[in-house]
């Protein structure tokens, strides 16, 4: 049985993960965003609070479940991939060991983030763009009203649910927002008006044990279509 939940939108079938990634079957492209590896080391670098340096093996133990579950064609990162740029280069030995590990057999691309804009090549594994496209959508690293359709992630999105804030995919009529991967990441509110403003009405896909949808707004956006 899966935990995903699949939809239509801009002539793609996906697949909103209960782990946050985004799934798109036809291409077998695996599209994650906001991994921050490398964040305690940043922190500490940059002399902020002393964090257990565990993000990075949790998030690629998360991230290597997912290529195992589905043997991806490709892996995206969108954007936000390492804490900064310097990270990339200064990743514990156990976390640059583990992503070399994982990249064997698959395609990988990295977009560009606000954190880890110019990464220097031969750090990492696969391909390095600023944009990459998936029919009519874009994949960027942050949406920017009256450029989509776009697929991106940056804000972080979460949403209120069982007491909790829970990391939360957010669908609305020309953008597709993904909750932050990383282990150590925090969240925004899907109402705060920097989100609300960009999507609009659509529907959140709630990150629990399985992906779980919820309404965004007054009303579904036409260019929506759920699935199975």
């Amino acid at each position: 049985m899966t935990t995903g939940f699949r939809f239509d939108w801009h002539g793609l079938t996906l697949e909103a993960r209960c782990s946050g990634a985004l799934w798109w079957p036809a291409g077998r492209w695996l599209i994650v965003a906001d991994l921050h590896l490398g964040k305690s080391e940043r922190m500490a670098r940059r002399g902020g609070a002393l964090l257990p340096p565990y993000d990075g093996v949790e998030t690629l133990r998360r991230l290597a479940e997912e290529i195992g579950a589905l043997a991806p064609a490709c892996v995206v990162s969108l954007g936000d991939g390492f804490d900064d740029d310097a990270a990339a280069a200064a990743l514990d030995d156990d976390v640059a060991g583990q992503l070399a590990r994982l990249s064997q057999g698959w395609d990988w691309l990295w977009v560009a983030g606000n954190h880890d804009p110019s990464v220097r090549p031969g750090v990492l594994p696969g391909r390095q763009a600023v944009e990459v496209r998936l029919g009519a959508v874009t994949l960027r690293h942050i949406a920017t009203a009256g450029q989509g359709p776009d697929i991106s992630g940056h804000f972080h999105p979460v949403v209120p649910l069982a007491g909790a804030r829970r990391r939360a995919a957010l669908v609305g009529a020309d953008h597709l927002i993904l909750p932050a991967f990383g282990s150590y990441t925090g969240g925004l509110a899907a109402d705060d008006p920097a989100l609300s403003g960009l999507v609009g009405p659509g529907f959140a896909v709630a990150c629990l044990h399985r992906a779980l949808p919820l309404p965004l707004g007054v009303q579904r956006s036409r260019a929506v279509r759920t699935g199975r």
